[in-house]
């Protein structure tokens, strides 16, 4: 499942190219990208054509596209969410893609007729149109570059559950250190909680602990207050190179807007690479059973205290 990363490797190729454009068509493909959309297929089309896209923002793993004014609707926003297999893709208007569910046809200001595809093979992921609602701490509600924040203390109503991601500049460690201090629960289980921190998936969960050296079922309240300050700045440094790298892809499923990988697999310190050698100590890393998927670890370096 793509993760805070691809997430965000796909809203900042987006950004440059959907901004400012007015969608001209929409063409739905298969209703069941529509399942967190609350009308029929016909009300998604009738609400988005004719309008603006105004940005590409993103919280966690959702991205959502603030649209311009419609009549005596409030605030709204397309809301994308890439679930297993999910792509959005930018294509010129002769090319198509295999399982595109839906099509908008975009006219762009500076870069004309433009295709946005969203491809998903096990139909996991979904489109929407989503009221926006108030922050509950009057922030912005998401990230949309790091030079241009989205100035809106909005969020789409369904997104708006979901906690701030570690390279937010509104996320706030002492809110989160605290938090974390009463689960009572292992601590991938607390990294993997999307209420409490978004973003951070199986893959990015295991190598943020290795490079912490903090087994991943260690229970949250042995967590010193210094090794879990510790632990988010890894977090923060493993979501950072994987995005620097292009996120990470395993088949082809997780590509950019333009259908291409990324390369973080090949800088993977645990998480696939059970029975090499940790590149830490040179000891064997293992596998074990977690929550319908598996950790990957280090039995030296991340002892379970």
């Amino acid at each position: 499942m793509p993760e805070l990363p691809e997430v965000e490797v796909v809203r900042s190729g987006l950004e440059p190219a959907v901004t400012g454009a007015r969608v001209e068509s929409v063409t739905v493909l298969d209703t069941r990208s529509l399942r967190r959309h609350d009308g029929p297929a016909e009300d998604f089309v009738d609400r988005l054509a004719g309008r603006t896209i105004l940005g590409v923002v993103r919280r966690g793993k959702f991205l959502w596209l603030p649209l311009s004014a419609d009549g005596d609707a409030g605030p709204e926003a397309l809301v994308a969410h890439l679930g297993m297999s999910g792509q959005v893709l930018l294509r010129d208007r002769s090319t198509d893609d295999a399982l595109t569910r839906i099509r908008l046809e975009l006219r762009h200001p500076r870069l004309a007729e433009l295709r946005l595809n969203f491809v998903d093979q096990r139909i996991f992921g979904s489109m929407a149109i989503d009221p926006l609602v108030a922050t509950g701490d009057g922030r912005p509600g998401g990230y949309s570059g790091a030079l241009a924040p989205w100035p809106d203390a909005w969020i789409p109503g369904q997104v708006a559950h979901i906690a701030r991601d570690p390279l937010d500049p509104a996320f706030d460690d002492a809110r989160f250190l605290a938090a974390l201090a009463k689960r009572r629960t292992g601590i991938k289980r607390a990294l993997l909680d999307q209420t409490l921190v978004s973003g951070i998936g199986n893959i990015y969960a295991d190598e943020s602990l290795w490079a912490a050296r903090i087994h991943f079922d260690e229970p949250t309240g042995t967590l010193s207050a210094r090794r879990a300050r510790t632990l988010l700045a890894e977090v923060r440094l493993v979501l950072a190179r994987a995005l620097a790298e292009g996120g990470t892809s395993f088949d082809a499923q997780y590509v950019n807007v333009n259908g291409a990988s990324g390369y973080f697999s090949h800088s993977l310190n645990a998480y696939g690479r059970h029975g090499q050698e940790c590149p830490r100590c040179g000891r064997p890393l293992e596998r074990a059973s977690f929550m319908n998927r598996n950790s990957h670890f280090c039995p030296h370096c991340q002892r379970l205290r």
